[in-house]
């Protein structure tokens, strides 16, 4: 496991927890779709009003049949990999609700037996707005 942020100073404003929540769904993701001994990295980059936070991994990736759906709540890619690993089918719902609460948009790139690259974009701004009520 890698964490590099080409930043140590940049901030995100926003709730604490759900963040939290999300980031910490992408990690157990990418550890639990990849092989023992592969590489997963956390990576953060700042550029200009932009935050990036990537999850990379280079595990079993996802088909691109699947990948305009996978957020959708209860979506699975198939039943034989729920079944092996667990889950309620949520995380990915879940971290796409908290991008929107926090005006940022998830990005994926994925190729099957390659592994796969969330990407999360936070706008910044010198006054950030709090997370957005949802109803």
């Amino acid at each position: 496991f890698e964490l590099v942020c080409d930043n140590p100073e940049i901030t995100i404003e926003g709730n604490e927890h759900e963040l939290m929540s999300a980031f910490s769904n992408l990690v157990v993701n990418a550890i639990k779709y990849s092989n023992e001994n592969t590489k997963i990295t956390v990576l953060i980059k700042h550029n200009k009003n932009t935050v990036h936070v990537f999850f990379q991994d280079e595990g079993i990736g996802i088909a691109a049949k699947h990948l305009s759906r996978i957020t959708e709540r209860f979506y699975r890619v198939d039943a034989s990999r729920s079944s092996k690993t667990g889950g309620t089918g949520l995380g990915l719902a879940i971290v796409k609700h908290v991008l929107i609460r926090h005006d940022a948009t998830l990005h994926l790139e994925s190729e099957e037996g390659k592994g796969s690259c969330f990407e999360c974009r936070f706008q910044v701004t010198p006054t950030n707005n709090p997370p957005k009520e949802t109803k």
